[in-house]
């Protein structure tokens, strides 16, 4: 996998020591996890998994908020918020490098360079096996990439990271060295918690389903590096849950951008956002359960094959394919 530069937008903005919305919605989601894992599994251990699915689901929210630089400036802090492994399968080390790979908006969608990317180089799709090839395009529904999109996930992670570790890779190592003692922490709570391990483990996994709501459409194939990212206009508890991120076209373009600042950004701006992404928006999370909740959204095999990744000078003379960084400033209002 080639490694790509970060691009983001350089823009100066004064900034709180601390934030203190994303430290409230950590209280929270710790407070809520801590409850689905002790009185709520007495009283209800239905009601206590989908809490607990919820608490994970929030905090993998934080933690996206905690790799891009929140709530604190400094980031030793920040990650101390999220070394308890509450996610169970994913390292956190290894969610930050490959979502900042992500972030090179020229290679969007890339099977190869965007380490988030699901579609597939076409002349590897054409060797999988029938199964496969039924498998993966079930999972290119909504129901599909909530029920097995986590397994998925889950054995190509462990699978790739498992080549790079036994070919030397450190990083990898480190990543995995590090997960391990906040997993153990988690652990040892369930070990005089009222939740049993297998319990936790299924919350885990429907918490990394709820996510797949999110993720599920946020890139599309398109020849413009600028039209690839979509805008979900929901205010609604999705929102809340994803903190916002289905503003997903004004993240890539300021990443460093608090959470709780992007509607209003977005809102603010509407018309020059859609003309960024070339009108790619849904109006709410029910239009797309309605829409692609049995009916994928792409072919498995990427259509817009190869991926254009062309240089931001050359793409804005060339029509705007390309652009990753944001070039009116001052639409970016004060960050805190």
């Amino acid at each position: 996998m080639r490694q790509f530069p970060v691009q983001v937008p350089q823009v100066q903005t004064p900034s709180r020591a601390i934030e203190w919305p994303t430290l409230l919605v950590f209280a929270a989601t710790y407070a809520l996890w801590a409850l689905a894992t002790t009185a709520l599994w007495d009283a209800s251990p239905v009601l206590a998994i989908a809490a607990a699915a919820l608490a994970i689901g929030q905090f993998s929210s934080l933690t996206h908020e905690v790799l891009h630089g929140h709530p604190f400036r400094n980031q030793t802090l920040n990650e101390a918020l999220v070394f308890p492994g509450l996610c169970i399968f994913v390292p956190y080390l290894r969610f930050k490098d490959t979502h900042l790979q992500h972030h090179f908006d020229p290679a969007l969608t890339d099977p190869y360079d965007d380490p988030e990317s699901n579609y597939s180089d076409p002349a590897v799709w054409d060797r999988l096996p029938g199964a496969v090839k039924a498998l993966l395009r079930f999972n290119n529904t909504l129901f599909g990439r909530m029920l097995v999109g986590p397994a998925i996930g889950i054995w190509t992670m462990v699978a790739g990271d498992l080549r790079l570790m036994r070919r030397g890779d450190r990083r990898v190592r480190l990543a995995w060295a590090l997960h391990l003692p906040g997993v153990a922490l988690v652990l040892g709570w369930l070990a005089v918690a009222a939740m049993p391990v297998w319990a936790y483990l299924l919350s885990a996994y429907l918490g990394w389903s709820l996510l797949k709501i999110r993720t599920y459409l946020e890139h599309r194939a398109h020849e413009a590096a600028r039209a690839r990212t979509v805008v979900i206009e929901s205010r609604g508890p999705l929102a809340l849950l994803f903190l916002n991120n289905n503003f997903h076209v004004v993240h890539h373009m300021h990443p460093g951008v608090a959470w709780y600042r992007l509607p209003a950004l977005y809102f603010g701006n509407r018309e020059h956002y859609l003309r960024r992404n070339d009108g790619y928006v849904y109006r709410n999370y029910l239009e797309i359960f309605r829409r692609h909740l049995f009916h994928a959204k792409d072919p498995v095999p990427h259509p817009v094959w190869p991926v254009r990744k062309a240089s931001d000078q050359a793409a804005e003379l060339g029509g705007g394919a390309g652009i990753v960084e944001e070039r009116h400033a001052g639409l970016v209002a004060a960050r805190h």
